[in-house]
């Protein structure tokens, strides 16, 4: 706990973090891409996902303002606008919605938040503070998740476009852009990290942050697995089908 790691120790170190924690083994994770939800299963997933994908830019947008390089401005703000477009009616929250759409949602509903699980509020509203709060590092590697999204993102799409009728690759389209995007982020923040994390303490804390953000990830899958497969009790105020 006391030694320093080279670079390249220090994202293998990271790198396991994602082996053993990452959500791609939750069973409502297994459950999705394997076709064995139902439609109002999914539905619970698109609705409860779209705020994360919300409160992405917020978080960003936090850490841009906390940047004093100009240099590292430009590059984190790409982020907000991969998110919320250059114009209205695109970015990554407008396809998002196309896919809540999809199964009947009022979209007015949905980008107010009604119907959102608790737990997952509490989850992606702790992800928003972190960032805002911790060590500009930490903060930054928090967002290393995306070492591993282009797997979990493929597996994903093509299990439920083999088994589901009610998605399509319109409806998915959002998971298309992102399978560039996420590599492109992820080496700038692992660059980063590796390169600014000299100390001991600062490299457990890197790797803190990635447990956090994998924590973040996977409460929301209890918390959909709890509401809508087993035991199936959604909170009061949540979306019921």
């Amino acid at each position: 706990m006391n030694a320093i790691m080279t670079p390249d120790e220090l994202e293998a170190a990271l790198r396991a973090v994602g082996t053993a924690r990452y959500h791609d083994k939750h069973p409502f994770q297994i459950l999705l891409q394997e076709g064995r939800l139902n439609r109002d299963q999914v539905a619970a997933w698109a609705l409860n996902r779209y705020y994360y994908q919300s409160r992405i830019p917020l978080k960003d947008a936090a850490l841009l303002a906390r940047l004093e390089d100009p240099a590292l401005r430009r590059s984190w703000r790409q982020r907000i606008v991969d998110h919320d477009g250059e114009r209205e009616g695109d970015g990554g929250i407008e396809r998002w919605l196309r896919l809540t759409d999809s199964f009947g949602f009022d979209r007015a509903e949905v980008m107010a938040g009604r119907g959102i699980l608790p737990a997952t509020k509490f989850a992606v509203d702790a992800y928003v503070r972190f960032v805002s709060d911790k060590t500009l590092l930490e903060a930054i590697a928090s967002s290393l998740t995306e070492m591993f999204s282009p797997g979990i993102i493929a597996t994903r799409v093509s299990g439920m476009l083999a088994h589901y009728d009610f998605v399509s690759k319109e409806t998915l389209a959002y998971f298309d852009k992102r399978l560039t995007q996420a590599p492109r982020d992820a080496d700038f923040a692992l660059d980063y990290v590796k390169r600014e994390a000299r100390r001991p303490d600062q490299q457990q804390a890197v790797i803190a942050a990635l447990n956090f953000k994998c924590d973040v990830l996977w409460a929301q899958l209890d918390a959909l697995y709890f509401a809508y497969v087993q035991p199936g009790l959604p909170a009061p105020g949540a979306w019921t089908p």
